[in-house]
C-alpha cells in the first residue's frame, strides 16, 4: 500500500473514531440503540435505497406519531421536489441525526446556536426564517435544494452527501441512521 493511500485510510479511520467519540453522547440522549448492520427487508431494493450498503453500526429509535408524520412529510416533500427515494433516505437519516425526526423549536441553553426544526437549520446561516425552518415541507425542500447542488450526491455514501449539505461538527454520525431511514422510506413511499 503506498504511503499516500495509507495516510488517507488512517486519516479517515481517525476522523471516524473522533466523530464516534464526540457524536456518541449526542446520539445517546434520544434512546437510540445500536442494532446490527444486517440487511433487512429493504435489501431487495438496496440498489436504490442503500446503494453502498450501511456503514458501521446502525442505530434505531421507536417513532411516535409525530415523528412518523414528520418522516412522511419529508417523503412528500421529496416527491414534490421530483427526487428519487434515495433523496428521501438521505433526508430522513439526516433528520434522525439532527432532531430524531422532532420539529424542534428553540431549546434555550441546550440550543446549538440558533438551530431549529427537523434538520437543525439556522436562520443566521441563511436557511430561512424560524417559521420557515420549523415547517417540515419548507425545511425538507431547503435541505433537498442543498443536496441537489452537491455534484454526484446520488453516488455518494449517505454520510458524505448529508455532511456536504449540513456541515456538521459530527460528519460521520449520519451513517448510523441509514437502515432505519431506508426502512421508513420503503414502508411509506407508496402510501
Amino acid at each position: 500500500m503506498n504511503t499516500m493511500l495509507r495516510k488517507s485510510v488512517l486519516g479517515i479511520a481517525g476522523l471516524a473514531f473522533t466523530g464516534g467519540v464526540f457524536a456518541g453522547p449526542i446520539a445517546a440522549h434520544a434512546d437510540a440503540r445500536p442494532v446490527e448492520g444486517k440487511p433487512a427487508a429493504v435489501a431487495v431494493q438496496g440498489d436504490k435505497l442503500i446503494p453502498h450498503g450501511v456503514q458501521g453500526a446502525q442505530s434505531k429509535i421507536d417513532l411516535n406519531d409525530e415523528q412518523l408524520a414528520n418522516a412522511k412529510a419529508i417523503i412528500a416533500a421529496t416527491k414534490k421536489a421530483g427526487l428519487p427515494e434515495r433523496a428521501a433516505v438521505i433526508s430522513i437519516a439526516t433528520s434522525l441525526q439532527e432532531s430524531k425526526l422532532e420539529n424542534l423549536g428553540h431549546l434555550g441553553d441546550k440550543n446549538d446556536h440558533d438551530s431549529l426544526g427537523l434538520f437543525q437549520q439556522r436562520p443566521s446561516s441563511g436557511w430561512g426564517t424560524p417559521e420557515q425552518i420549523t415547517d417540515p415541507e419548507y425545511s425538507t425542500l431547503a435541505f433537498l435544494k442543498g443536496l441537489k447542488q452537491v455534484d454526484g450526491w446520488q453516488d455518494m455514501p449517505l454520510t458524505e452527501a448529508a455532511q456536504t449539505v449540513q456541515v456538521s461538527a459530527y460528519p460521520d454520525a449520519y451513517a448510523q441512521w441509514e437502515q432505519q431511514a431506508a426502512d421508513i422510506v420503503a414502508h411509506n413511499w407508496n402510501s
